[in-house]
């Protein structure tokens, strides 16, 4: 089965049913499959064959899921990026992947712009070209997506759905290979543990191009629901109308959401968000206090504490049933899947232990686009001859029941706003600044952001740079979730006998530091000792 499969049948046999609501916009079933297929058509029709990549940089939108779909169509593999995402990291994904066609909108202009100059696709589509798109022989979306029948392209569930790019810690994205049978096992397993069916209504205010967002809408729509899509969270009241006004039935969010709604719950007050029935968290556990209060204002909601990788979508989920009683747990594996702990030599652990968590399922990725030695890193073979499994990298402990509970990452990727965050991509980028002579990045615990992301960084005496100049240096070159919460400079770093940086212990010395300076606010006026820090 492929990943447009159960989506085509619903369109067939429910073509007048809402699928998608967006700015105003609502296209039904036929909508979402007649443009698709024209824009699959001229993808086609300008050279796009089976397993090509195709790049879609978008804003969440109708037009981004008719992309998507159209890649499918068209027998390529999808390959969304983050519209925050800048020039040099998109000039390096297209050329990585690449990519054989490129769709965007017009006004994501001053990141594509410049990355187009580094690597063309030789099908450039754009929603509301211009001149200066035309340049690159682009072709408008209107034109693109006019009526068109979508040849058949034969490929099979072992065939490439999506290549996913996502932190990887040598600083440069890594993109991850999931084929249809990949995305459909996962697409199955969570909804099956989730309940969804067709008369749901699901929220997707989750970036596209995160995982957890894109199966909102791969979900609702192989299960024949309407998905709700929003531009982001960043006017959580204005999300919270449209949960109200569409009478929103699954709620997904992130850490930074859910506290941000909790501290402002005027926001709730004013809106009935009664039918609500699902509430699902992910990318970093929800503090005890948290998931009390949201019980307390969804008390008809089940709420799914989970946990997962990019690598195989989702791997556990906590029983609602469950809350109480484990309230820091992730829970246990979902359907059509096993989980279990390993010591550093690879043997298997009973419950009780701490160790590594390994994944065996249809879900588990390919492997890493380009990147064999760290495909081999993570995909080990498994109980039969030729399987492979997934070694998480995240160490666990798993009680006698087992139930697991995250302890820490054997890497050092920082989960961030319920995104992937690479020290060593913020470190590059803070080497970019002549001044900065040592810098080193870390992750430090946050209620909201789920880690906060630290910046360590050692100057040249005779520099005149401030924190503040650190920050918008990182503005222009990263990702907003990515830009240091908190700047450090420093007189030296830590440093290991053989004159590596050392990061232990910089955690601690951060909260102290903040600590010292929000009392009475001091560290926001004046240096601290040999620091000063900016806090965002």
């Amino acid at each position: 089965m492929l990943l447009q499969d159960a989506f085509l049948e619903w369109a067939a046999e429910h073509p007048d049913a809402e699928a998608l609501v967006c700015a105003g916009e609502r296209l039904s079933y036929r909508d979402i499959d007649e443009r698709s297929d024209a824009l699959a058509a001229t993808l086609i029709a300008r050279g796009v064959v089976r397993g090509d990549r195709v790049v879609v940089f978008m804003d969440n939108s109708c037009a981004a899921v008719i992309a998507i779909y159209a890649a499918l169509k068209a027998g390529a593999a999808m390959v969304p990026v983050n519209p925050l995402t800048k020039s040099e990291k998109l000039a390096f994904i297209l050329e990585d992947a690449q990519a054989k066609a490129f769709l965007s909108d017009h006004h994501l202009w001053p990141a594509y712009g410049l990355a187009l100059q580094t690597y063309t696709p030789s099908v450039i589509i754009v929603n509301g070209a211009d001149d200066r798109d035309r340049q690159w022989g682009a072709v408008a979306w209107a034109v693109a997506t006019a009526s068109a029948v979508c040849p058949a392209v034969p490929i099979i569930d072992q065939d490439l759905a999506a290549i996913i790019y996502t932190s990887g810690s040598t600083g440069s994205p890594k993109g991850v290979m999931l084929t249809h049978l990949n995305m459909v096992s996962a697409a199955r397993s969570v909804s099956s543990y989730l309940g969804l069916i067709a008369s749901d209504r699901i929220l997707c205010c989750l970036p596209l191009a995160f995982d957890y967002g894109l199966y909102q809408v791969l979900m609702g729509l192989t299960v024949g629901a309407c998905v709700v899509l929003e531009r982001s969270f960043a006017f959580p009241a204005a999300v919270v109308k449209v949960v109200a006004e569409e009478r929103v039935t699954v709620f997904p969010g992130v850490p930074t959401a859910f506290s941000i709604l909790l501290n402002h719950e005027g926001i709730l007050d004013a809106h009935d968000c009664s039918h609500v029935r699902i509430i699902t968290n992910t990318a970093a556990s929800l503090p005890p206090r948290h998931i009390e209060r949201l019980k307390a204002r969804f008390p008809q909601a089940r709420i799914f504490s989970m946990y997962g990788l990019t690598e195989c979508k989702r791997v556990t989920y906590l029983p609602p049933e469950e809350l109480e009683r484990r309230p820091t747990s992730v829970g246990r594996g979902m359907p059509n899947e096993e989980v279990y702990l390993v010591d550093p030599e690879g043997h298997r652990l009973p419950p009780g232990s701490v160790g590594e968590l390994v994944v065996r399922g249809s879900h588990v990725m390919r492997g890493y686009w380009r990147r064999p030695e760290e495909t081999a890193q993570r995909l080990k073979p498994g109980l039969y001859l030729g399987e492979m499994v997934l070694y998480s990298g995240d160490i666990f402990r798993m009680d006698a029941d087992g139930y697991l509970y995250f302890v820490g990452r054997s890497d050092d990727i920082i989960k961030s706003r319920g995104e992937k965050v690479s020290p060593k991509e913020i470190e590059n980028v803070l080497y970019g600044i002549p001044a900065i002579l040592e810098a080193a990045v870390i992750g430090v615990d946050d209620e909201v952001l789920g880690q906060a992301v630290h910046a360590f960084v050692v100057v040249d005496a005779k520099a005149a740079i401030t924190d503040r100049d650190v920050v918008r240096h990182c503005n222009e070159h990263l990702e907003s979730y990515m830009v240091p919460r908190v700047v450090h400079i420093v007189s030296a770093l830590p440093k290991t006998d053989t004159g590596k940086i050392r990061k232990t212990g910089l955690a601690s010395l951060a909260r102290e530091r903040i600590g010292e300076a929000t009392n009475g606010m001091a560290g926001l006026k004046q240096p601290l000792k040999e620091e000063r820090e900016y806090i965002r």
